[in-house]
């Protein structure tokens, strides 16, 4: 297996609503070639020292590793979080006319 220099980001949001206004933002801005929203996902984590949970929404976002910096700009600017979770695993194989398309549609 090799480095594709394609990833799939995860990010957390608020609501569903939240979730389209983010994949929007980065779409239209051609920062990812396609966005998945899972809506309602039960999210436990520790916030400032103590065990907390939610209910979130998660976005899946296949992009170019080369624009993984933008796209935590972006998502910077709109998402409600103070410390949004925005994290990016590499693509290490998969469908190659699915990665070309990656390539194709994001810029």
């Amino acid at each position: 297996m090799k480095d594709t220099g394609k990833v799939v980001i995860f990010i957390t949001t608020t609501s569903e609503g939240e979730a389209r206004k983010i994949a929007e933002h980065l779409l239209t801005r051609r920062k990812a070639a396609c966005v998945n929203i899972v809506p309602r996902v039960e999210s436990s984590f520790w916030w400032q020292g103590k065990l907390d949970s939610a209910q979130e929404s998660l976005l899946v976002i296949k992009t170019r590793a080369s624009l993984l910096q933008e796209v935590i700009d972006l998502v910077k600017e709109v998402h409600s979080y103070s410390v949004p979770e925005i994290i990016a695993l590499p693509i290490i194989g998969g469908n190659q006319d699915y990665l070309k398309w990656i390539d194709t549609e994001t810029k």
